[in-house]
């Protein structure tokens, strides 16, 4: 496939979307989908995508969320990534995939949040989702290997939960955007031209402009400032996180769900005696967007220490890998935010999904779809995420972010 255009081919686009990865290249595919007939541009700074949390992720996938709609939004994920190939068209070339149902353990040490795991699997069942509590002798018996001596209560669901190839559903969404007649230009949006209540123009760093229709604001970590070059206060910040890959001298002997310890630490199966593991630094601020440095000091002194003290097995372990990413952080509620902007009605949101969107990004470039196409949503629902609860400062609850 050929690479991201340097020139675009018009200078007008229908709509450009900011930011290629994983959302952004959601919705473009959406919009072919769903029969969208105009023009699509979206522009990227970084074609390669190596520092993209798309790239950078875990590469998870869970139902154990406290709010419908999100449990909603992850079991449309996991429905279409186990039917990839269906969904876009039944094209031979694109893979059959499947999660890896290893699952997510939150681990609970006090009374407040073993109430917050019982209150979240009321709502996950009413979902259907296949959450399970566990009393300490219930987590002992299923994982001899972890220590609950501190622990009051666990939830557990194996049920399309666990690892997905995410990779490979954004290359796909990529590659059929782009062979349906979606342009990809390598180039960076530095400013907003913004006139009688709509943006009108998109400058980029090689000097050209381009007029749109409707633009969608899908920058990652740089979304806080795509929207401030409109004018408008999106709380999205960057914040590091941190990854690492283990072997352990002694592997477990079964799969190991992605666990979250009460200090925030987790790890979780790879296969063949290796696991990830994964936290921040207790000093979360906000991150240069470029700055991808590690921290020395955080293995040994926190992750480390939380996951042998968990998991004793993990006392010998050696590192293989380390990486750190980062996170577009709604510093309002941790959840997304989408649809238009109310006054500049054509800057559309596709922003702050604080770690969950690789398995929102079917659902959440559908719904952008749809709402581009009709003024609608046609499935999903996902008003609650509107910007107007940013701008009166009320945030959706979300009592499961990692």
């Amino acid at each position: 496939m050929p690479g991201d255009a340097a020139q675009p081919k018009h200078g007008h686009y229908d709509v450009v979307i900011v930011g290629g990865a994983i959302m952004g290249s959601s919705a473009a595919w959406w919009l072919t989908r769903l029969g969208f007939g105009g023009r699509i541009l979206v522009v990227e700074r970084d074609p390669t995508y190596q520092k993209a949390a798309t790239a950078l992720s875990f590469s998870c996938i869970r139902q154990q969320f406290s709010t419908e709609l999100n449990i909603r939004i992850s079991q449309f994920g996991a429905e279409f990534v186990q039917s990839l190939r269906q969904q876009m068209g039944g094209d031979e070339r694109v893979p059959e995939l499947k999660i890896q149902n290893f699952g997510y353990l939150y681990l609970a040490d006090t009374p407040e949040f073993a109430a917050t795991l019982r209150a979240n699997q009321a709502v996950q069942a009413a979902a259907g989702a296949g959450t399970r509590l566990l009393t300490p002798d219930q987590i002992a018996a299923e994982f001899p290997f972890c220590r609950v001596d501190d622990l009051i209560l666990g939830s557990l669901n194996t049920r399309d939960e666990g690892y997905f190839d995410g990779y490979t559903v954004f290359d796909w969404f990529r590659r059929k955007a782009r062979e349906a007649g979606v342009e990809y230009l390598a180039d960076e949006v530095t400013g907003l031209d913004v006139g009688q209540g709509r943006v009108t123009g998109v400058r980029l760093a090689s000097g050209g402009r381009i007029g749109c229709g409707l633009i969608v604001n899908a920058a990652g970590t740089r979304g806080g400032r795509v929207a401030a070059m409109a004018g408008i206060r999106l709380p999205i910040e960057p914040r590091k996180r941190y990854n690492w890959v283990i072997q352990a001298e002694t592997p477990l002997d079964r799969p190991l769900p992605l666990t979250i310890d009460p200090t925030g630490a987790f790890v979780r199966e790879v296969g063949g005696g290796t696991y990830m593991a994964g936290g921040h630094a207790d000093h979360d601020p906000e991150a240069d967007p470029d700055d991808f440095t590690m921290d020395p000091d955080l293995w040994l002194e926190k992750i480390w220490p939380a996951i042998a003290t968990r998991i004793p097995a993990f006392e010998a372990v050696k590192v293989i890998s380390e990486w750190a990413g980062q996170y577009d952080f709604n510093t309002l509620d941790q959840n997304a935010v989408t649809g238009p902007h109310p006054e500049i009605t054509n800057f559309l949101f596709l922003n702050g999904f604080s770690g969950h969107g690789l398995q929102q990004a079917p659902a959440m470039g559908r719904g952008t779809a749809e709402w581009i196409i009709h003024g609608a949503y046609r499935s999903l629902d996902l008003s609650p995420f509107h910007y107007d609860r940013v701008a009166e400062g009320r945030g959706v609850v979300e009592a499961a972010v990692i």
